[in-house]
């Protein structure tokens, strides 16, 4: 016997941080990915006076959207949350909805964050 998997709704998925360390300018946040994890390469591949982070820049929206990602809020939340935050003329609902799970859908392809599927409880 052969069972499906019942389809995944993604705006009941749970965005966490894998990436811990990140900076705020001015309401933008930039994330700082080590060029290495292993200390030894970190010591002895990264030249002396250069980062050793490669450094994300994210854009209003995707900063907004890293600021709410907590690990407790599912991205149905996160998305009901955006328009009052955001300075600029918001977009559509469903306009919205869609830029915020294509900005997710590439943090977690680049691994930069993972989903928890357990439903949100009220």
């Amino acid at each position: 016997m052969f069972f499906k998997k019942a389809p995944i709704n993604y705006l009941s998925l749970i965005p966490v941080r894998a990436v811990k360390e990140f900076t705020e300018t001015d309401g933008r946040i930039t994330l700082l990915i080590p060029k290495f994890k292993h200390p030894f390469f970190q010591k002895f591949f990264i030249p002396k006076r250069k980062s050793p982070h490669f450094r994300i820049h994210l854009d209003e929206l995707g900063s907004k959207v890293w600021q709410q990602i907590d690990g407790k809020q599912n991205v149905e939340l996160i998305c009901s949350k955006l328009p009052k935050s955001i300075n600029s003329e918001s977009p559509p609902n469903d306009q919205l909805e869609n830029r915020v799970t294509n900005f997710l859908t590439e943090l977690y392809k680049s691994r930069f964050i993972t989903f928890d599927k357990k439903e949100k409880m009220n």
